[in-house]
């Protein structure tokens, strides 16, 4: 750089500083060099021509410093530490309240690695902060220039690869309690006036000799309240200083360091870019930055600063999307690693400073809870006065001793009575004397730190100390009362004005609801869509929303969407204003929820890590809330691509469930399927009986999931052979399949006894062979949870497993039975609980409704085989078996078929004798068989009659007894295959 590397007017500084090294190290060493270094970041920074103005993160000295600066100088230009791309946002602050946060949002990244997506950069906005004067005042004053020169959001993510934790400090003071905290999601931090020792040696001296808890209250006491009533050079020489102290001793992290000399690289160059395009005078300009990057000591440094030695790259092909967000006291402090409630205290220091020094702030037109202000008025346009000459405010400022403020006895006694009674309200036992032991008890401890009046952090140790007892009765401990007392939780909002398009379009949607929707809280919404036709599109949002946001945004209370079901009344919570955070950045993914699900839906579907039930979900969602037929087919046919490519069993009980809950939707909504999901059931079909052997073999395929594979093509057995599928092709995989684990054998059996392949008999006695075998009794329960997942495929067997769970505890003693009972129980509980009820069912058919029949009861499986109640009329019939003509031989060896069937038809005429009765020449069973001779057909096909008709010459002719006898037999037996 040209010019002397010093000036002459902090030499008496330097020479106390100089002699004070020698005197404590000895004689020169690095420490000299620290010292006297600090003092030449300081002259060099007095004497650039373009005005620093360094500044303090959310500092209410640093706020009121600009204010003042700002009405005396009247800048035409001011360099703000901002990311230069959210400059067009600035603008749409005044349509909120503060505070919020301007954003800048990636969803689709490109240039980056995919999995930092999305990337997030937030730099949230005070009132009591020095860049929002700055802001204000450039925006609301005619012939202001406000340029935002910090690196953009991209270079952000291209400069720093740890850039996500950027914001936050691995060691915060304190964990957030309170859910606000969480507001800025994952976003990084842009660091506006950051200002910490990053030597934690360092920062315990100052803590330990400062003798307070942490670093705010530390800022607090001995920068924030000195600074506050300081003249304006005092001020920018004592944060000069701060910053070069707590740059020049900020070992270990290089990394960082090369990054924030990048910035200050950065900066100088779209300055001096700037004043050469433009011509400004620099004395015309004022540069805002944190006092950090103000005592900086690259080249690039000063309007003379070198030129051309630092090349910006280009951003990369990321789309940003750009808004304003909500933000609050307890996301800024856990995002910037602050004490909970520094911020809180800092927004009180602020306005008690404007009433004790009057000074009048700016605030942009139309902000949310400003006063009218008045007409604009331009600059004068006088020449500037000439810069005074830099005096050594530093030495002054050194050597005064503390300024001690008075106590303010009224203000104290206010805090004690006021967290008593927040105390009483949140279930403490507090009363008057604990009013009296909290003031007394802030008294004491300001005194033992060296301070005549307490501040709010000694208030509120005092308050802990005399309050807090062995339990928090409530929500929220004494800390956070007086956090609450001292101003709370601010949470901003961002204006209908600023919102994206897509967040107004969900308000203008939801406005026939009559709810301020965007107060934060819950509020109740009732649809009657029966009565008021108009809420259906209500609620069609409101299903969107609950499907695109966190739960808590959007939660149903009455009334539920399924395919094929619409809700007559519905009931909603709506926190759509507490969670306006979400709501933008659905924004920043289109202009409509439905283009912003659909691009969802096919992210998930087509997405690396997709699977077939996660296909299926996709389009079971956009039948649901789109109704959209054409994306459904689409990602259904997309569906048996996923599908062929898999190759385990993992989805296979959700791919049951959705594939039967769609196919029933199809079948009730349409005259017939769509092309894509008969493909997806024979695909499924060959799928599954090629993976069947192998799943039952495999050691990390569940019961679970082979049942549901069983399911699938036993339930879409019936659709996939009219589709063209073999059922061979089942037969095989099940004879093919060898399973050694006892839950897959017992479905196997159940596969087995469903194919046919395996009668039930022969299953009970299986069953009945391992509780006779003591080897296999300790395996029994894995049996039955196979038995139990197999009601999934097979369900028919419910009764055949109620009779093997009732064999295990009806055989087996209680030596034997109590150990695996615990087994049984969480076996059933975790893997089969859905079926449970299924099996509760025949439990409860088959045994007793009431306790005294219980002791008399038989199992079904273990009654007798009765007596025939036929055998007597079976006998009397035998002797005229001979003699009965042919086609009735099967009706007299079993006669009582031929009763059931004509008490069933409601025929009450008993048996006749052949000898006894006589039917005349075509009487009524000759006048049945001439009227329904196709009955006549069928029942002499199924008793074997070959011979044709013959004509009535006797009683009762050959093939006609059964008709004659019962000539209602012969009309239910034409209608039934009338139907047929």
């Amino acid at each position: 750089m040209s010019g002397p590397r010093e000036s002459g007017v902090f030499t008496a500084l330097r020479t106390q500083l100089q002699e004070a090294a020698t005197e404590f190290a000895g004689g020169p060493d690095a420490l000299e060099g620290i010292l006297l270094g600090m003092v030449d970041d300081v002259d060099r920074a007095v004497r650039e021509p373009l005005e620093i103005f360094p500044v303090c993160h959310h500092s209410p000295a640093s706020a009121l410093a600009m204010a003042r600066r700002l009405r005396e100088k009247q800048p035409k230009v001011v360099y703000l530490e901002l990311c230069e791309d959210m400059a067009p946002l600035l603008t749409e602050l005044r349509n909120c309240r503060l505070p919020v946060a301007v954003q800048a949002f990636a969803g689709d990244i490109d240039g980056f690695p995919q999995e930092w997506a999305p990337l997030s950069v937030v730099a949230p906005i005070t009132e009591a902060s020095a860049e929002y004067q700055a802001i204000a005042y450039a925006l609301d004053t005619p012939g202001v220039e406000l340029v935002l020169v910090d690196r953009s959001s991209d270079h952000v993510f291209q400069w720093d690869d740890t850039a996500r934790t950027e914001g936050a400090p691995a060691e915060a003071e304190e964990a957030p309690k309170s859910e606000e905290a969480a507001l800025h999601g994952e976003a990084v931090g842009v660091e506006i006036g950051d200002l910490r020792p990053r030597f934690a040696e360092l920062e315990e001296h100052l803590l330990r000799h400062g003798k307070v808890r942490h670093w705010s209250e530390w800022w607090h006491q001995y920068v924030e309240v000195p600074l506050g009533d300081s003249d304006h050079d005092t001020y920018r020489q004592v944060m000069f200083l701060i910053g070069s102290l707590f740059r020049r001793l900020a070992p270990g992290d290089g990394d960082r360091a090369r990054v924030d000399e990048d910035r200050e690289r950065y900066m100088w160059t779209r300055m001096r870019e700037h004043m050469a395009a433009t011509g400004t005078d620099p004395e015309d300009c004022l540069y805002v930055c944190g006092a950090f990057h103000a005592a900086s000591r690259v080249e690039e440094f000063g309007v003379d600063g070198r030129s051309g030695s630092f090349t910006i790259s280009p951003r990369t092909a990321t789309t940003w999307q750009y808004g304003l967000i909500p933000s609050s006291h307890a996301a800024i402090e856990a995002q910037f690693g602050l004490a909970p409630g520094s911020v809180s205290i800092a927004a009180t220091q602020w306005q008690k400073s404007l009433k004790r020094t009057r000074v009048r702030p700016y605030r942009l037109e139309g902000q949310a809870g400003s006063r009218t202000s008045r007409a604009k008025k331009a600059l004068p346009a006088a020449a500037p006065a000439a810069p005074q000459p830099a005096t050594d405010r530093l030495s002054g400022f050194l050597q005064q001793p503390p300024v001690l403020d008075g106590l303010d006895e009224a203000e104290l006694l206010g805090w004690s009575v006021d967290i008593v009674r927040a105390a009483r309200r949140n279930g403490y036992l507090a009363s008057t004397a604990d009013a009296i032991a909290v003031f007394e008890t802030s008294i004491l401890l300001a005194g033992m730190r060296d301070r005549a009046r307490p501040t709010p952090y000694d208030f509120q140790d005092a308050a802990v100390t005399c309050i807090e007892k062995d339990r928090v009765p409530g929500r929220r401990d004494v800390r956070r009362l007086v956090e609450i007392m001292m101003g709370g939780d601010r949470i901003g909002q961002v204006g209908y004005e600023a919102l994206p398009p897509l967040a107004r379009d969900v308000y203008d949607r939801l406005e026939p609801l009559g709810l301020k929707l965007q107060q934060r809280g819950v509020q109740r919404a009732l649809l009657d869509i029966a009565g008021r036709p108009e809420l259906a599109a209500c609620s069609d949002v409101l299903w969107m929303l609950r499907r695109l946001m966190p739960a808590a945004a959007a939660r149903p209370i009455m009334g539920e969407r399924r395919l094929g079901e619409r809700s007559i009344q519905e009931s909603w919570d709506l926190a759509l204003g507490t969670h306006q955070r979400a709501l933008i950045e659905l924004g920043y993914e289109g202009v409509s929820i439905e283009q912003v699900l659909e691009q969802r839906l096919r992210r998930e579907a087509y997405g690396p890590r997709a699977t077939t039930a996660g296909v299926l979900a996709a389009v079971e969602d956009s039948l649901l809330y789109l109704r959209s037929g054409r994306l459904a087919d689409e990602l259904g046919t997309h569906a048996l691509k996923v599908l062929s490519a898999e190759r385990t069993v993992d989805g296979a009980p959700e791919v049951l469930r959705r594939a039967r809950t769609l196919l029933a939707y199809y079948r009730t909504s349409r005259p017939e399927l769509p092309a894509w999901i008969e493909s997806f059931v024979k695909a499924g079909y060959a799928h599954y009986c090629t993976l069947l052997p192998t799943a039952f073999r495999d050691e990390d395929a569940t019961v679970g999931q082979v049942a549901a594979m069983l399911g699938f093509l036993f339930s879409m057995e019936s659709l996939a052979l009219s589709l063209g599928c073999d059922r061979t092709q089942l037969e095989l995989a099940v004879a093919q399949s060898h399973p050694e684990d006892p839950s897959k054998m017992a479905l196997l059996w159940a596969a087995q006894v469903q194919l046919g392949t395996l009668s039930r008999a022969e299953l009970r006695d299986r069953c009945d062979a391992l509780l006779d075998n003591p080897l296999v009794v300790p395996a029994y329960p894995r049996y039955l949870n196979g038995f139990v997942h197999a009601l999934e495929p097979v369900p028919g067997l419910a009764d055949v497993v109620v009779e093997a769970v009732s064999n295990a505890f009806g055989r087996l003693p209680d030596t034997v039975l109590l150990p695996w009972l615990p087994l049984l129980i969480t076996t059933l509980r975790k893997g089969a609980a859905d079926l449970a009820p299924l099996l509760i069912r025949e439990a409860g058919r088959v045994f007793p409704g009431r306790l005294p029949a219980l002791d008399t009861w038989v199992p079904p499986w273990r009654m007798p085989q009765l007596e025939d109640p036929f055998a007597a009329s079976r006998s009397r019939h035998t002797a005229t078996a001979a003699q009965t003509p042919r086609g009735a031989a099967l009706l007299t060896t079993h006669p009582a078929a031929c009763d059931a069937v004509a008490e069933l038809l409601g025929c009450e005429d008993g048996w006749q004798q052949q000898g006894t009765s006589a039917l005349p020449p075509g009487g009524a069973g000759a006048a049945l068989l001439a009227a329904h001779p196709a009955a006549c057909d069928a029942v002499a096909e199924l008793l074997g009659c070959d011979g044709d008709w013959e004509t009535v010459a006797g009683p009762f002719p050959s093939g006609a007894t059964l008709v004659a006898r019962r000539p209602a037999t012969s009309q239910s037996l034409e209608a039934l295959l009338a139907r047929a």
